[in-house]
């Protein structure tokens, strides 16, 4: 079976806070955000795969990688367009666009179309809703 065809993964709240840190459960589970120019990631430019801190999904590739500017890792494109799902969101009276793995609905961050070419566009993550795997 590919990552890509993974079963759904469905946890109780005591089994995600028992294997998430604090941060990650916060951000993960609870919609949270980490601040800007905080949370791992946002800097780095080392070649390799980000996945999923909840359930391992690869989410996205370094040279998908940019840098916006923003303080949160930012990519142009995910690893395939069904390892995350798009929802609306209207907190903090705004209207944008959730990014949620695909496979353990973990919040990951938003989708904004102001990124570059070739898609336009910026998939801005929480770092800590990550883990980077380096490659050789």
């Amino acid at each position: 079976m590919s990552d890509m065809t993974k079963p759904k993964i469905e946890k109780s709240d005591a089994e995600w806070r028992e294997q998430l840190t604090p941060d990650q459960y916060r951000i993960l589970r609870e919609h949270g955000t980490e601040r800007a120019f905080t949370g791992p990631y946002w800097d780095s430019f080392e070649k390799g795969l980000y996945r999923c801190a909840a359930c391992d999904t690869p989410l996205f590739y370094s040279d998908t990688k940019f840098d916006a500017g923003c303080g949160w890792p930012s990519y142009f494109e995910p690893v395939s367009p069904d390892a995350v799902t798009e929802h609306r969101d209207m907190s903090f009276g705004m209207v944008r666009t959730e990014i949620r793995c695909a496979t353990c609905g973990g919040h990951l961050g938003h989708v904004f179309p102001d990124g570059p070419k070739p898609t336009g566009l910026r998939y801005c993550i929480n770092g800590h809703s990550m883990v980077f795997e380096p490659v050789e």
